[in-house]
């Protein structure tokens, strides 16, 4: 391996022709790794999902361009501009690829891009560093043994609903990404899907200076946001689904309880948070009950 150049923290080294996928920071530049570094100061080619921020970032750690271009690759890309950067990898040249911030493909444009290669028999292979996924996951403190990244819910609509109800079912941790003008509204139906009491954590603005992380159950984070709307990438972690152990005839006992007081709905809701079961759940029991009453 090559010493570094001028003192620099990177080496610049022959690469062998390939895909190089480079993780980078989601926040603090310094978060970036040697090897990345390395990678980009080494590649005969680099395409990026936004060339600015490459651009700034190559510039911040001083890694010069030295006459080579940055190519623009995200997710309106045309095929014949995938076409043309498996071309460039296949005929020998080392190109590395790295999304706006974070590691490429999670949530980020190059799954084609990576797909193809292998398929054609290139090189593929990655510099892993920074995650708004792991990092939100690790500042949690829920349980992190088994755990599935689901991304962004669709955005409105049936399809929204759908994909909230299967994540609230979910026998893992699930993290999700949100707006910041749709966390609300995404609170609301997994407290409806989930129930208010699932332990839950809203991460935002990950590594950087207003890095925040709220903790409690979904009812607390969505009355949160309602008091106190987050700005800036958010990430929220939600706790795997559980089981609670109660006998069938004690929620119907719960529930024609709590429907002598309050309106089906609310009763519905004040029995879900005592066993930990979803509103909706036990609504449509609640409203299977009082038609059983009234016949």
């Amino acid at each position: 391996m090559s010493e570094p150049t001028g003192g620099a923290p990177w080496r610049k080294t022959p690469l062998p022709g390939g895909l190089y996928f480079v993780a980078t920071p989601i926040g603090s530049a310094r978060d970036i790794t040697l090897r990345a570094l390395d990678i980009l100061a080494s590649a005969e080619v680099i395409a990026a999902e936004d060339t600015r921020t490459a651009r700034k970032l190559l510039e911040l750690h001083g890694v010069p361009l030295a006459g080579r271009k940055v190519i623009a690759y995200h997710d309106h890309s045309s095929a014949a501009a995938r076409e043309g950067l498996l071309k460039l990898a296949e005929e020998g040249a080392s190109v590395a690829y790295v999304s706006e911030a974070g590691s490429p493909l999670v949530a980020d444009p190059g799954y084609d891009l990576g797909r193809d290669a292998a398929a054609r028999g290139i090189l593929v292979t990655t510099a892993p560093g920074p995650s708004a996924a792991i990092a939100a996951l690790t500042l949690s403190g829920l349980p992190s043994d088994r755990f599935t990244f689901a991304g962004f819910p669709p955005s409105s609509g049936g399809a929204r609903k759908t994909f909230i109800a299967e994540a609230a079912r979910m026998d893992a941790t699930v993290i999700l990404f949100e707006s910041p003008k749709r966390i609300r509204g995404l609170l609301d139906l997994l407290c409806e899907s989930a129930g208010e009491s699932r332990s839950a954590a809203l991460a935002r603005e990950l590594t950087k200076k207003f890095e925040e992380v709220r903790r409690g159950s979904l009812a607390e984070l969505r009355d949160g946001v309602e008091s106190d709307p987050p700005r800036g990438e958010i990430v929220l972690v939600m706790a795997r689904a559980e089981e609670v152990a109660a006998d069938p005839a004690d929620v119907d006992a719960a529930l024609r309880e709590a429907m002598e007081r309050l309106r089906i709905k609310d009763a519905a809701a004040e029995v879900a948070n005592v066993f930990g079961r979803p509103r909706r759940e036990l609504y449509q029991r609640a409203l299977e009950l009082a038609r059983t009453e009234d016949d």
